[in-house]
């Protein structure tokens, strides 16, 4: 008797049929490693105890293909950003300057620029040669007389220029001459005045009187004796002798302008050493006159005495220059 294993037999007829199944996808093949089973490192036992045959394993489906994932970014990558490309007049620009400019390229713009110049006067002297080459003869002839005014106005320009700097020159040194009279003057003027120091050959006169017996008199005798003798400059004790200088006797001393003086009196002269000297000492003179109020004359001759006692400049209340 024979046996229907189909189950839709044994079901009924009255059982729907099942869909169809879906073909399988045939399996790739496999290599004889993945088909072999594992085999184990244990030793085999003995047959006595034999193990149940074991089920082979399922054959391995190998995994469909992974798309390659993207290299990460390196450290250095993320943090310097990408630059942009460069534009064509970027790098032209880029290219152009700074400029590198070489020695020989300077000389040969410098020759192309001399070049140049000279054609440029070339072109001008031609262009002016022709004008006057296709001029009229009354133009020619209009032309010239008009250079030969210009000629003849420049000259009398010159001449006059010429003339005016003779006379600038004349009254620029009369100027500075005049000035330097006026400038020795006001000096001349300065030592009479007592306004200015002074110094110069001369001679020192010191009158020692212990006994008090010199008066203003005969000091004023000894000044007018120098001044007869050529005395420039006078000085004594400290006070500056003018025209206006006047002498008296105040309390045992002497006074001058008012300012009283104590002995030795002391005259320094600024003058003729030669003519000084000599007045001073003639017979019945000024020296014997003091020696016999028993006073103390010493005269002593020197190339330089320096005057330096000064008088303040006094406005005249009155008297106005004429000039």
């Amino acid at each position: 008797m024979s046996t229907n294993d189909n189950p839709e037999e044994q079901g009924g007829a009255g059982r729907p049929p099942e869909p169809p199944k879906a073909p399988e996808t045939p399996e790739p093949p496999q290599s004889p490693e993945s088909v072999r089973p594992p085999q184990s490192s244990e030793p085999p036992k003995s047959s006595q105890s034999p193990e149940p045959p074991q089920s082979p394993e399922p054959p391995k489906v190998p995994a469909p293909p992974q798309s390659p994932e993207p290299p990460e970014p390196s450290e250095s990558s993320k943090e310097v950003p990408a630059q942009p490309e460069e534009t064509g007049r970027q790098r032209l620009a880029a290219g152009l300057w700074p400029p590198r400019v070489s020695r020989a390229q300077l000389i040969v713009a410098l020759l192309l620029f001399v070049l140049g110049l000279g054609l440029a006067i070339q072109v001008r002297s031609n262009s002016d040669s022709s004008a006057l080459r296709g001029a009229r003869q009354e133009d020619l002839v209009r032309i010239l007389d008009e250079l030969d005014g210009r000629t003849k106005r420049l000259e009398d320009e010159k001449q006059r220029l010429e003339d005016q700097r003779k006379e600038l020159e004349s009254s620029s040194n009369q100027a500075e001459e005049a000035r330097k009279q006026t400038v020795e003057k006001e000096r001349q003027l300065g030592i009479l005045a007592g306004t200015v120091a002074a110094q110069g050959p001369g001679i020192t006169l010191k009158i020692t009187d212990p006994t008090g017996q010199v008066q203003s008199d005969q000091l004023l005798d000894t000044l007018q004796e120098l001044r007869a003798a050529g005395a420039e400059a006078i000085q004594i004790n400290g006070v500056r002798i003018v025209a206006g200088s006047y002498f008296s006797d105040e309390n045992g001393g002497v006074a001058i302008d008012g300012k009283k003086i104590t002995q030795p009196y002391e005259f320094k002269v600024i003058g003729k050493p030669q003519d000084l000297e000599p007045a001073l000492n003639i017979p019945g003179g000024v020296v014997q006159t003091l020696e016999k109020e028993q006073a103390t004359v010493a005269v002593t001759r020197s190339a330089k005495i320096v005057v330096d006692a000064l008088r303040a400049a006094k406005q005249p209340d009155y008297a106005r220059s004429s000039s």
